[in-house]
């Protein structure tokens, strides 16, 4: 309305400010079994609850109760699912993997593949070459624009970047999922051809 005194516009005294509507967050559930334990992640970045159990073996029959434990039965808040693909343990890397898409298909959400030497850099808070262990001294040296390669611990340069705990691992995982569009399904990435003896359990089955 005009006020005629000023002959200028005034809003109604009832008139509320507007507000946009912000689009919600999506819930993540992370996880990652590339080492000797089982970390997930479940929440929003900024807020994820984490749990990480240290073990040697045994991933393949844990994951999935750990998981059904951290988001207490209900599957179908979650809108993506991050998985740390690697490298590490032959076998924890294809166990993840195949859960991870196993999940995806159940639930008809997307499953986003995050390796380590991302995730680790996201966790160190910069960019720049990665290490992460290897079997038999050797190093897991990609991240920084070069591809994955196996080196020794001597031909490691300096300021290159370590391997993040698993705590930090996984947090890095559900957030770098969280800010990714969803792709290909995510694939056991391996640096070297498995060499271990095969295990006494067959492996699991990852889904084409």
């Amino acid at each position: 309305m005009r006020d005629r005194r000023t002959d200028r516009y005034r809003a109604p005294s009832d008139r509320r400010p507007f507000h946009v509507r912000q689009a919600p967050v999506p819930v993540i559930l992370a996880f990652d079994t590339s080492g000797p334990w089982i970390a997930a992640a479940l929440g929003t970045p900024g807020d994820f609850r984490v749990v990480v159990e240290e073990m040697s073996r045994g991933q393949g029959e844990r994951l999935l109760p750990l998981l059904e434990d951290l988001t207490g039965g209900d599957w179908n808040r979650i809108e993506k699912i991050g998985v740390g693909v690697g490298p590490g343990n032959f076998t924890g890397i294809r166990i993840a993997v195949a859960a991870a898409r196993g999940l995806a298909l159940g639930l008809g959400k997307p499953a986003i593949g995050i390796d380590g030497f991302e995730a680790s850099a996201r966790a160190a808070g910069r960019g720049g070459p990665v290490a992460l262990p290897a079997p038999r001294g050797m190093v897991h040296l990609g991240g920084g624009g070069g591809a994955p390669r196996l080196v020794t611990e001597a031909e490691v340069p300096k300021d290159t970047i370590g391997a993040a705990s698993p705590h930090d691992l996984v947090l890095a995982i559900g957030t770098l999922a969280a800010e990714r569009a969803p792709g290909q399904r995510p694939a056991p990435l391996y640096v070297r051809p498995a060499d271990a003896a095969p295990p006494s359990d067959p492996p699991p089955v990852i889904l084409p």
